[in-house]
């Protein structure tokens, strides 16, 4: 039995095999008796529960695309003689934000909900630079032992989850003034093998389909928050960790339904509040430990690359817009003009949203560990336009499907001998399309718009990676404003210094 003392080789004995395809990814997720509970429930075994399930398989396509189109699912570092999965390779030049983007479209393509593992990427990514500039400035070894780490888990093949979010209780207070210190996670001791960590992480996605957290920080530290100002890596069984998942809309009808009325008969997303009690970290996966001054660069690193990676709602976005057209030819209306040209504006949101995202790739800037980082400004211009623009390709995907993906009965309803009839004569559109595939469209683009999988689509789009004030606060920081008021001025003719404010 895993001991809260055990060293970091010891921590990594259990992945001496490294997993090699999708199926391999879901037998290493059982037998791992960790404490989970979903509905007031423990969880046995996560990869047969019902709800959990899909969400499994949605991570386990990353493995998938590995496999099937390497050139997207897979990257070869630098002095490396082997290829490693995508999701666990560091940006070295702008190509490789380029391929990550377009592996996140495809698995937004293949999945149609969140496939769990971009906040894990963006976190090794950031804390490769941090630690390199921690140990530049204080002569520590952070960045060694993450290099360690992230070359152990690139061998083995594992999937590593991020996780930032507190639950900030009083959020006028920062850290050291919360009346409940575990409001942030924080270092509550520490000793001759490593620290002991204890609060909480919220809204973490894939957490329980993982097999190692990195924690970090959520936001700016002081001085009097050094027992906050930790990052690390902690494999997603140790003792102390207990898992809450989360609720999403219409998730159990994975249970009392079946695949038509689920919407999505094979993929979803999963979140979990994740709750630390003394969990122990071994010094060799600690990675900052309260070098307070960091945690901004931390902070703001993560962020920039994760507003970009939210290009994966490109791909949830190509799948709704498919479902929109699909819905329409089976209403008999595809050729209407006003369909056409709402079909058209989806498109064209949803395309702007792709090219920011590329476009802060392609103009991605080196820092000093070697790692590359996405344009700041056009990470946020894209990040805040995924605020907008899902919200309304939904509307007008709903718009073209009728009221009735809110009103057709259930799966059940159509199985039933006397009014099943009824229903497939009623809900018949037109001819030669099954009523059947008639209603698993309607129940994906439900699904996609205010069901389950509306939580990746949607809400997260709207608040993950930071709120659209965040994104505001940084263009506004970065706008150069004085710079663009100078060159106004310049050739306006005006020679006279600016009017001070």
């Amino acid at each position: 039995m895993q001991q809260r003392n055990m060293t970091a080789a010891e921590l990594w004995a259990d992945f001496a095999t490294p997993i090699a395809n999708a199926d391999d990814y879901v037998r290493s997720l059982r037998g791992r008796r960790m404490m989970i509970y979903f509905m007031g429930e423990r969880v046995a075994e996560p990869a047969d529960h019902p709800v959990i399930r899909p969400s499994i398989n949605a991570m386990a396509e990353s493995y998938r695309l590995a496999a099937e189109r390497p050139e997207l699912g897979s990257a070869q570092p630098a002095g490396a003689n082997r290829a490693v999965n995508r999701f666990l390779h560091v940006p070295a030049a702008p190509g490789d934000l380029v391929a990550k983007h377009e592996m996140q479209r495809e698995l937004g393509r293949r999945t149609g909900t969140c496939f769990q593992r971009c906040v894990g990427l963006d976190a090794i990514s950031s804390c490769h630079s941090v630690t390199f500039d921690i140990d530049a400035a204080n002569g520590t070894d952070y960045h060694k032992r993450f290099l360690a780490f992230l070359g152990r888990a690139q061998t083995a093949n594992v999937v590593i989850g991020g996780a930032m979010t507190d639950p900030k209780g009083d959020r006028s207070k920062p850290p050291h003034q919360q009346s409940d210190p575990d409001m942030f996670l924080r270092v509550v001791r520490r000793d001759a093998d490593g620290v002991y960590i204890s609060g909480a992480k919220m809204h973490q996605t894939g957490a329980v389909n993982s097999h190692w957290l990195i924690v970090m920080p959520t936001m700016r530290m002081t001085d009097a928050d050094r027992d906050w100002s930790v990052v690390g890596a902690v494999r997603v069984d140790a003792p102390g960790l207990t898992y809450v998942v989360g609720r999403q809309t219409n998730d159990t009808r994975a249970v009392d339904g079946g695949a038509l009325d689920a919407g999505n008969a094979q993929f979803a997303g999963q979140e979990a509040m994740i709750v630390f009690d003394n969990v122990f970290v071994p010094h060799e996966h600690v990675f900052m430990d309260g070098e307070w001054q960091f945690a901004s660069s931390l902070v703001e690193r993560f962020t920039t690359y994760h507003r970009s990676s939210y290009v994966c709602k490109t791909g949830l976005g190509d799948v709704l817009i498919g479902a929109a057209a699909s819905a329409a030819e089976h209403n008999g209306v595809e050729t209407a003009s006003h369909i056409r040209d709402k079909l058209v504006e989806m498109t064209h949101l949803n395309e702007t949203i792709y090219s920011s995202c590329m476009a802060a790739a392609h103009q991605a800037k080196p820092v000093a560990s070697g790692a590359w980082i996405n344009d700041e400004m056009l990470s946020n211009v894209a990040k805040h336009n995924v605020t907008r623009f899902p919200f309304e390709i939904s509307r007008l995907a709903q718009d073209i499907a009728g009221g009735l993906i809110v009103t057709m009965p259930s799966e059940k309803d159509l199985q039933n001998n006397e009014i099943g009839p009824l229903i497939r004569k009623f809900l018949h559109g037109r001819d030669g399309v099954e009523v059947t595939d008639r209603m698993r469209i309607l129940r994906l683009i439900e699904n996609m718009t205010i069901g389950r999988n509306a939580v990746g689509y949607l809400t997260e789009s709207l608040h993950g990676a930071g709120s659209p004030q965040a994104q505001r606060i940084q263009i506004a920081r970065a706008m150069k404003l004085d710079e663009k008021k100078a060159r106004a001025r310049n050739l306006a003719g005006i020679t006279g210094p600016a009017r001070d404010r």
